[in-house]
């Protein structure tokens, strides 16, 4: 069964602030490859990261992403280097737009 894939804006936007025009090729062709089998791909990440999975995108680079079966689609979150430690590491950059992002639910 494939899976619909739903990429955030900021992600998008993350993927525009690559430089390197391969590197962004590599990393929308490997977003695509989320719609088989998302939940056999990657790890489960733990803490503020729960319920999301991280895979390889090309080098350092990481997706973040989370899938809904009964959707059956695959929201993809962030996408950027792994820099354990680092103000700009991809996980750190992920748990700000998810706590962002439940700000917004609760002020609605």
């Amino acid at each position: 069964m494939k899976y619909r894939i739903l990429v955030t804006d900021t992600c998008f936007a993350l993927i525009k602030r690559i430089r390197n025009k391969e590197i962004q090729r590599t990393i929308l062709d490997r977003i695509q490859k989320l719609s088989d089998e998302p939940d056999k791909q990657g790890k489960k990440l733990v803490k503020d990261l729960s319920g999301f999975r991280s895979t390889h995108a090309t080098g350092r680079y990481r997706i973040i992403y989370k899938t809904d079966k009964q959707s059956v689609i695959v929201y993809v979150l962030a996408t950027g280097i792994r820099k354990e430690g680092d103000k700009k590491d991809i996980y750190k950059i992920a748990k700000k737009l998810l706590n962002a992002r439940l700000l917004d639910l609760d002020e609605a």
